[in-house]
């Protein structure tokens, strides 16, 4: 591990347990408040440590970034005591296996999508569904997911240069704020699983990269990766404004690829007989004519 590499896993370490610390009150903790003005909103370092069961000094190494050798019950006890959610406690593992010089590191996200995968797509003919590495490469996708996401695959951002990619779309072309019509969760929640990803693939130069471009480009993403959040991205609902079809709301699941590392299935349900299922139906007409549909303003 260069010694760049190590300043910068520290670095991730720190901000993170320092911005996990600064979002808990003693109340929340279960701590009593004495009289005086407290100098932080959040935790002191030496209130996570009670907490957790260990020295302050030893505390205060950890949140300097030193997490090398950390034990799974040292771990285990930060999680408990900072109130660590599921996406949280993973992501400080991956942070303390990042910081271990023999650490195993992740098999490398692939971008090559197999047959067999993209005969699934195919055959998830009345659906959208896509593919997408950990850097939000679309990789893959179906006739209808690619219909669905035309105004990304139509951004002027990917005119001379691929892939598409639908982190680029969101912070750097104005046009993503008409597509998703909440877009501010969508951006916090981009980032949270590009953050995310950082912890567990530390040496993905691309994901590096994207990370630094997006940072450079955008004051939106700038502000939000400075929150340090994480989170799985595994289903919910998106609300998306097509050109052709009007507004949607669309349950998606999310789904990992055991045999190809990095690579998630992405796929819409709606509902039957729903005003969604309807435009959807439009829309795979569309895609398969070339043939426009009437648009919700018509």
């Amino acid at each position: 591990m260069t010694d760049s590499t190590k300043k910068n896993a520290a670095a991730e370490v720190q901000d993170f347990l320092s911005t996990r610390r600064a979002r808990l009150t003693p109340q929340q903790a279960g701590l009593p408040v004495y009289g005086g003005k407290r100098r932080v909103a959040g935790l002191r370092r030496e209130e996570v440590a009670l907490l957790a069961g260990m020295s302050v000094d030893y505390y205060v190494r950890l949140e300097r970034g030193n997490l090398s050798g950390a034990s799974d019950s040292v771990l285990e006890a930060l999680a408990h005591a900072l109130r660590l959610d599921e996406a949280e406690r993973t992501h400080l593992y991956d942070l303390a296996r990042a910081a271990t010089p023999s650490g195993r590191r992740p098999t490398a996200t692939s971008s090559r999508v197999r047959p067999t995968i993209m005969r699934l797509l195919d055959s998830m003919a009345d659906v959208p569904a896509y593919v997408r590495n950990a850097r939000f490469d679309i990789v893959a996708a179906n006739t209808l997911g690619r219909a669905l996401y035309a105004p990304v695959y139509d951004s002027p951002l990917f005119a001379h240069r691929g892939p598409v990619n639908s982190a680029r779309f969101m912070f750097l072309d104005p046009a993503s704020q008409e597509f998703w019509v909440d877009w501010d969760k969508g951006a916090d929640d981009a980032v949270a699983f590009l953050r995310t990803e950082t912890g567990r693939s530390p040496h993905d130069k691309a994901l590096t990269d994207l990370i630094g471009e997006l940072t450079t480009r955008s004051d939106e993403f700038a502000r939000r990766w400075a929150r340090h959040e994480v989170k799985f991205h595994r289903s919910g609902l998106k609300n998306l404004r097509h050109p052709l079809v009007g507004d949607l709301a669309l349950p998606y699941e999310a789904m990992e690829l055991p045999s190809d590392p990095g690579l998630r299935l992405n796929f819409y349900t709606p509902e039957p007989d729903s005003p969604e299922r309807e435009a959807l139906g439009l829309l795979a007409s569309w895609a398969s004519t070339g043939t426009a549909v009437p648009t919700s303003n018509d």
